[in-house]
């Protein structure tokens, strides 16, 4: 069964309280979208934000870094606690290091990217990760359309990954919700991150149920 990452993007952010403790309550990770402007065109937010959620976080939390330059951020970011932390394959220059770095301060290291970089790119640095988040949609915005390229793109990573005997997770992040999940951890999913379908859910505890 796979994990259920809510996309804290998604909350009520003037009641963020009531909703880190419904992750708390019923899903598995936080999930934090962390957008600088540039690689993608909005701005999400920042230090504050996460270290109030990690000030009442009991559930792991994932940092998703669409921001260039994320090696510069790794540090600050490990000093917030997050056990997991992600970079976009399009902003390194080396991701090897990059996921080195992240390691070294005991982080699960994850490689992103989006729909149009094919899934291949990343098999040469499945032996430096702890997992690989696929985008089913393009990073940088909310409640879009799930693209249903990612069921076969979700395959032939795991195919990768067992053939080669290796402990690297599968994490998506897009337009995921009740109506897919199953079909995506059936492909080889580990983790499904979900915004809308939570969030804007009339009872987003229920919609986490129906995701499991």
């Amino acid at each position: 069964m796979a994990l259920i990452a809510p996309s804290m993007l998604s909350a009520d952010f003037l009641h963020l309280e009531k909703d880190v403790e419904m992750v708390n309550s019923c899903a598995d990770i936080f999930h934090l979208d962390i957008m600088d402007g540039v690689f993608v065109p909005n701005i999400s937010y920042g230090f504050p934000v996460v270290e109030a959620i990690a000030s009442v976080a009991d559930k792991p939390m994932d940092a998703h870094l669409m921001i260039t330059h994320p090696e510069k951020y790794v540090e600050r970011f490990a000093k917030t606690g997050v056990a997991m932390l992600s970079a976009h394959l399009e902003t390194m220059e080396h991701p090897v290091e990059v996921m080195t770095l992240v390691r070294s301060f005991g982080i699960k290291a994850g490689i992103a990217f989006n729909p149009d970089v094919p899934v291949e790119k990343v098999f040469p640095y499945l032996d430096s990760c702890d997992f690989v988040l696929i985008m089913s949609v393009f990073a940088g915005f909310g409640g879009q359309k799930f693209i249903e390229d990612t069921y076969g793109r979700v395959k032939t990573l795991k195919r990768e990954i067992v053939s080669r005997s290796l402990d690297v997770k599968i994490e998506v992040d897009g337009g995921v919700s009740p109506s897919n999940a199953v079909a995506l951890s059936e492909a080889g999913a580990d983790i499904l991150v979900a915004g809308s379908a939570v969030f804007k859910a009339a009872d987003p505890a229920a919609a986490v149920k129906a995701m499991r």
